[in-house]
């Protein structure tokens, strides 16, 4: 059974998400209100997935995202009006009023993406050498910190169904200079 941690203002809103989650026999989910709850329970017990809303009582959700652990991955839950308003790529969301079978889904999705980052890398050297080259070129023409430059490669990854080395190549060819767009 994989914990994983609900965090959402309200009690009703970690009620009702925690008891879908839990109905499957899959997840144990512990509860959180506060952004500082979340940040405790998610070093404690070495969690990899929070399940949240837009804010919580002391801070916005996309604020707690930079401060949890790489591992970590953030599913937020809350009306498509809020969820444009976060500029955060690693951010994966999910538009309310949302139905069980789609929550589960993306649930199970962010799990199977926690296992794999656990399993021992499989990508060759040169794999290996072009993420790297990537996330330092978005790191340097982007802004990002490393952590960032990874989630928006995995992100985009996903988003596209191509693996992590094939985006890294495209995202440098995207970023050379003189290539037309």
């Amino acid at each position: 059974m994989r914990q994983i941690v609900v965090a959402f203002e309200r009690q009703s809103n970690c009620d009702r998400f925690r008891e879908v989650l839990e109905s499957t026999g899959e997840f144990s989910c512990l509860t959180c209100r506060s952004a500082a709850q979340v940040k405790r329970t998610v070093g404690k017990l070495r969690l990899d997935l929070v399940v949240c809303g837009f804010k919580l009582a002391d801070e916005s959700c996309e604020s707690l995202y930079y401060d949890l652990p790489q591992r970590c991955a953030m599913l937020m839950a809350a009306p498509q009006a809020q969820l444009d308003l976060c500029a955060a790529a690693g951010v994966f969301k999910l538009s309310v009023p949302v139905g069980r079978e789609a929550l589960l889904a993306s649930v199970r999705m962010l799990c199977q993406m926690a296992q794999a980052r656990e399993a021992p890398a499989q990508r060759s050297g040169e794999e290996q050498e072009l993420v790297a080259r990537a996330k330092e070129a978005l790191m340097e023409y982007g802004g990002m910190t490393e952590g960032e430059a990874h989630r928006f490669l995995q992100k985009r990854s996903m988003d596209r169904g191509a693996r992590l080395a094939d985006t890294a190549r495209r995202v440098l060819e995207e970023m050379t200079p003189g290539k037309d767009a």
